[in-house]
């Protein structure tokens, strides 16, 4: 209908040569009208429109193609009623209401739109799978000392081990007495009277120990001086080791003695003699003095354990 209202307000200095192709517009005008039944227009509307038309036709009417004109116009119905509802067009579209034109082309892509907001957390996946073991680390400081734990339970006993060599105790002692007077000089002293040999390794017929356990031993003496001087000395491997010499005292009975730690070997003699020419031989005896020689091992060399 926009479109017939434009050609119908088109410059008034037409002539009336051109009745006919305004009849056309009128036959276009007349279709418009009944548009605008279907529409719904408003009375305002319309009238509005009327309005446009008069001025538009008021020139032709002077000559018989404006009476043809006129004529023809009283013949278009007009709305006799309101419409149900008045229709506001709407002002941002420029033809609301009226008959739409040709489509017009696509509009280029718009500028992208802003990220939206952050979605909401999914749900929890299945576990995966266990990943290839990394490579080992570096040792960490040394901890601080724990306490002690409690005692553990006693172990089973272990296997016996073989005899040992100290299960044998070598031995070696003696301790005999002198039974004679004034024994010889330069002769080994033979005492006779037996407290300790229960090894046999003291010989009373000779007056000498033998020695069958090579170790370290201890020899001693202690004599009774009686009627001279005591000269006397201890032997090993025929070579004198100590001497002892005592004085005598006219009417009084004295003491001689000695001691020393000897190292012997297997088969070394130990015995004792007067030394000198045997006038220092008062070494006495009788059943209320004694004269002893002793003498035991400590311990034996290393190599007899």
């Amino acid at each position: 209908m926009e479109s017939a209202v434009s050609e119908l307000t088109a410059p008034c200095a037409l002539r009336d040569s051109d009745a006919v192709a305004r009849l056309h517009s009128l036959n276009r005008l007349q279709q418009a009208n009944q548009d605008s039944k279907q529409l719904q227009l408003p009375r305002q509307s319309l009238k509005a429109t009327c309005s446009r038309v008069h001025l538009f036709l008021e020139p032709m009417m002077r000559g018989l193609a404006g009476f043809l004109l006129c004529s023809l116009l009283l013949l278009v119905p007009h709305p006799t009623g309101v419409a149900a509802q008045d229709t506001q067009p709407d002002p941002k579209m420029p033809c609301a209401n009226w008959m739409g034109g040709a489509p017009g082309y696509p509009g280029h892509n718009g500028v992208p739109g802003r990220d939206g907001k952050d979605g909401r957390d999914g749900l929890k996946g299945d576990k995966g799978d266990e990943g290839p073991a990394g490579p080992k680390g570096e040792p960490g400081p040394v901890g601080s000392r724990g306490f002690p734990g409690p005692p553990g339970s006693p172990g089973t006993p272990g296997i016996p081990g073989q005899k040992g060599r100290d299960a044998f105790v070598h031995r070696s002692a003696f301790s005999v007495g002198l039974t004679e007077r004034s024994p010889a000089p330069n002769v080994p002293i033979r005492f006779s009277k037996i407290f300790y040999n229960e090894q046999g390794h003291y010989d009373p017929s000779t007056g000498k120990f033998l020695c069958s356990v090579p170790g370290t031993y201890y020899f001693a003496y202690h004599l009774t001086v009686y009627l001279s001087d005591v000269k006397v000395s201890l032997y090993r491997k025929d070579k004198a080791v100590i001497f002892t010499y005592d004085q005598f005292q006219n009417n009084n009975v004295d003491q001689a003695s000695g001691s020393v730690l000897l190292h012997l070997s297997s088969g070394d003699e130990v015995w004792l003699q007067v030394y000198g020419n045997g006038d220092k031989n008062g070494v006495y005896a009788d059943n209320l003095n004694d004269s002893t020689f002793m003498g035991f091992l400590l311990y034996p060399d290393p190599e007899n354990y």
